[in-house]
């Protein structure tokens, strides 16, 4: 008797796989310039979500790595986006690079500039902080000293 279930190979393959991509690349050779930048805008927009709904810790995105996408796309500067933003290039760099927290304005700002919800660039930054968390949790001996219990028995 032959087994009659269906094989992953016979769904998908390599021939299937090149057949696939020919046919994305005849796709796109027919859209417009502008319609290629709005699939790039929304590629960019989902692998926003993708990054914060996975619980992979393994790549680290800042939020500058999205915003970088973001004006490669747009073929712009991140000085441009900082003057366009009424901010000093070196101040933008220090909130995208997560050297300081993002505040609400600047939140809004790359929402609206990005057409995404401004959550999703807070929920960027914390997830970093929570992979840099559970990074650090691997030093807990390292900070048994600082149990309130040894301050109070010192005094």
């Amino acid at each position: 008797m032959k087994n009659k279930e269906i094989q992953i190979d016979t769904i998908w393959n390599d021939e299937k796989k090149v057949a696939l991509k020919k046919v994305i690349k005849s796709h796109a050779s027919k859209q417009s310039k502008e319609q290629l930048v709005k699939n790039q805008l929304l590629s960019i927009q989902y692998r926003l979500e993708d990054y914060i709904q996975s619980e992979k810790e393994d790549e680290v995105l800042k939020i500058l790595d999205f915003v970088k996408m973001y004006l490669k796309t747009l073929t712009i500067t991140k000085k441009e986006l900082a003057t366009y933003f009424e901010m000093k290039d070196s101040n933008l760099h220090k909130y995208l690079s997560g050297e300081r927290k993002l505040n609400a304005k600047l939140a809004l700002k790359l929402s609206t500039f990005s057409h995404t919800k401004p959550e999703h660039w807070y929920r960027v930054q914390l997830k970093n902080e929570m992979i840099e968390l559970n990074k650090e949790k691997a030093n807990v001996e390292a900070y048994k000293k600082y149990d309130y219990r040894n301050l109070v028995e010192a005094v």
